[in-house]
């Protein structure tokens, strides 16, 4: 158990500003798997950039797995073929972009491969991020799950989709710039796909 440090939630394809706070903290990571799902927040959803502005992706859960359901075991429900979506739709938003070929082959194994649980899948991910980031983090899970941390700085509500982050982001090239102007704080995706190997320098 670290001492110091900070506490991150489990995101899928988190936004850049969580990668910002990683950088800052790291090794001193301790990543929650022990609260309760909460609904309608980065640890289901993601934002692009599309020709139209933002789009949010959600993977959706499985019924039953409500508030009261633990976030390590909420199950990935495949009532729909949302993988196709998504990656459709990775695809479309990101062809042109500089760096998507470099990383495709191994991004659209997560859209072929069935996981069950959604924490597993997001954690998949993640390191797989961080490997393309060049950002080496050994991920360490909480055991319990604690209301509040008097030593280390509690990231698990910080970044909400619904309100508009105060993250101060400095401009890279996006896509769709010239239709929309620059938006922050989107998927990491948008920022890899964009920048490649730059990426870790801009975090």
């Amino acid at each position: 158990m670290i001492e110091k440090g900070a506490v991150f939630p489990m995101f899928y394809l988190p936004p850049i500003e969580y990668f910002v706070k990683l950088k800052a903290y790291k090794p001193d990571i301790l990543i929650e798997r022990e609260e309760h799902f909460p609904k309608q927040t980065y640890r289901n959803r993601v934002n692009i950039y599309t020709p139209d502005g933002v789009l949010a992706l959600v993977v959706p859960v499985s019924k039953g797995s409500k508030n009261h359901t633990k976030v390590k075991d909420v199950k990935i429900s495949y009532d729909f073929d949302w993988q196709r979506l998504h990656w459709l739709s990775l695809q479309a938003c990101y062809r042109r972009s500089a760096y998507f070929e470099y990383y495709e082959d191994e991004f659209a194994v997560f859209y072929k491969k069935k996981y069950p649980f959604l924490f597993d899948y997001n954690e998949q991910l993640l390191e797989f991020i961080l490997k393309s980031l060049k950002m080496p983090l050994a991920l360490t899970f909480t055991e319990s799950y604690e209301d509040e941390y008097s030593l280390l700085t509690d990231f698990r509500n910080t970044f909400n989709p619904k309100k508009e982050s105060q993250f101060e982001q400095r401009p890279y090239f996006q896509v769709f710039e010239e239709r929309k102007g620059f938006i922050k704080n989107l998927s990491i995706v948008d920022l890899l796909f964009n920048q490649g190997p730059q990426a870790i320098n801009y975090l």
